[in-house]
């Protein structure tokens, strides 16, 4: 029995240092495990802490149900130590992204807004909602194909003045995914701030066709100018943020203001955006850098979301890449990106913020954030809470230093209010 026990111990544990092992060296070429390694990696990433927590209990009770009375129990012992160095070296990685944000923000915020996330929600890997926010859901904003198209609005307690809105993108390839599922710690926070959160649905792939995501987007964002008054917004001052499929998708929302071809029957709609917040978003479908499999485009990117063949029509691919829209009337940017994302390659976003740079009149600020994978801020963990933080920080630097005075748009939801 005790021999038992000891070889239970090492299955184990070699399979919980198989997984803190693909954490620091995910597999993003191998076609069968590319899905299944950025899993686990996540999650190991993420919840380092959890995985070091639980394990050290693991080993407690293997320990007194007699594994060390066996050499591979010995064994064992000797992997929990290379294992929780590992995790232990994932959460020092993950606490050095409040210095990346510090750095990345110096220079450019005012002064560090009092309010912050509390650390305890550490304890509870999912956002847990703050008390004094109200979310209304499945606020229809239009119609098509068919299909009515809804978002969620995130109110804070707070009225009485117009305040500043953040739509948020959902990601998930462009062919799966939802607003309850993705930006909840950002909105909640936000709110917090006292911003109106708005995060969006829209038609996914392959029953939509590129650009129908973005056109949904930008219906969206007339929606909500259009209701601004019932919803407390200023509609001079709109950002939007998404991750992923939906950094990409707030990226050329942002890129392509005004363009009426991606505004069929509101073509005269403001769709414009005072700032744009990419998180690990996909900036280039062409793979010009050549570092995706090439299946990417050939047999995703091309027949699931664009309807074509590169060799065909390869302008529809430079259409929907970020990397070929920038130009110099581009709202202030904040890109934020994870070193290890294995699912939207950093080399892409540093491109992009490259030729960004070179042309925008407005800051375009980047921040890397090591040893981050692809989906870093589902949930809040020491890396995504300083991230969350300084995304807000920069909304509400670039707030305050719009054009549109924020006292006069309050002395006018006063007046309204005296009216009323």
């Amino acid at each position: 029995m005790l021999g038992r026990v000891s070889w239970l111990f090492l299955l184990a544990t070699a399979i919980g240092l198989a997984f803190t092992i693909n954490a620091f060296v995910p597999l993003s070429n191998h076609k069968r495990f590319f899905l299944p390694s950025f899993l686990f990696s996540w999650l190991t990433i993420e919840l380092a802490a959890h995985h070091l927590i639980w394990q050290a209990a693991a080993t407690v009770v293997f320990v007194q149900m007699g594994a060390l009375h066996g050499w591979a129990g010995w064994v064992a012992m000797g992997l929990v130590v290379v294992q929780w160095t590992g995790l232990l070296l994932l959460i020092l990685q993950g606490s050095r992204a409040r210095h990346t944000i510090a750095d990345t923000l110096h220079g450019f915020r005012a002064a560090r807004s009092p309010h912050a996330i509390a650390w305890w929600r550490l304890l509870v890997p999912f956002p847990l909602r703050v008390a004094h926010t109200r979310r209304i859901r499945d606020v229809v904003y239009g119609r098509a194909a068919g299909r009515e198209l809804a978002l969620d609005v995130y109110l804070p307690a707070e009225q009485g003045r117009l305040r500043p809105a953040v739509v948020q993108i959902h990601g998930g390839a462009w062919v799966i995914g939802d607003k309850r599922e993705q930006g909840i710690p950002l909105l909640l926070h936000l709110s917090d701030r006292g911003w109106v959160g708005f995060n969006v649905n829209y038609r996914l792939s392959p029953g939509a066709t590129f650009p129908d995501q973005l056109v949904d987007i930008k219906r969206a964002i007339a929606w909500i100018r259009e209701h601004a008054d019932e919803y407390g917004i200023d509609p001079d001052f709109i950002a939007i943020t998404g991750g992923s499929a939906g950094g990409h998708l707030a990226t050329l929302v942002a890129l392509t203001a005004g363009e009426s071809r991606y505004q069929p029957g509101f073509e005269e709609a403001d769709t414009s955006l005072q700032a744009c917040v990419p998180i690990y978003g996909v900036y280039d479908l062409v793979n010009r850098l050549g570092n995706r499999r090439s299946h990417y485009r050939d047999g995703f990117i091309g027949p699931v979301v664009l309807k074509a063949f590169y060799d065909e029509e390869p302008e529809k691919f430079h259409e929907a890449s970020p990397i070929d829209r920038v130009h110099a009337d581009a709202p202030p940017f904040f890109v934020v990106h994870g070193d290890r994302d294995t699912m939207a390659p950093l080399e892409d976003a540093r491109v992009f913020v490259e030729r960004l740079r070179a042309v925008s009149r407005a800051p375009v600020l980047f921040a890397e954030i090591q040893g981050a994978q692809h989906a870093f801020d589902v949930f809040l963990s020491p890396r995504s809470i300083p991230v969350i933080e300084g995304v807000a920080d920069f909304l509400d630097e670039v707030r305050r230093r719009h054009p549109a005075a924020v006292a006069p748009r309050e002395d006018a939801a006063e007046a309204r209010g005296a009216v009323a």
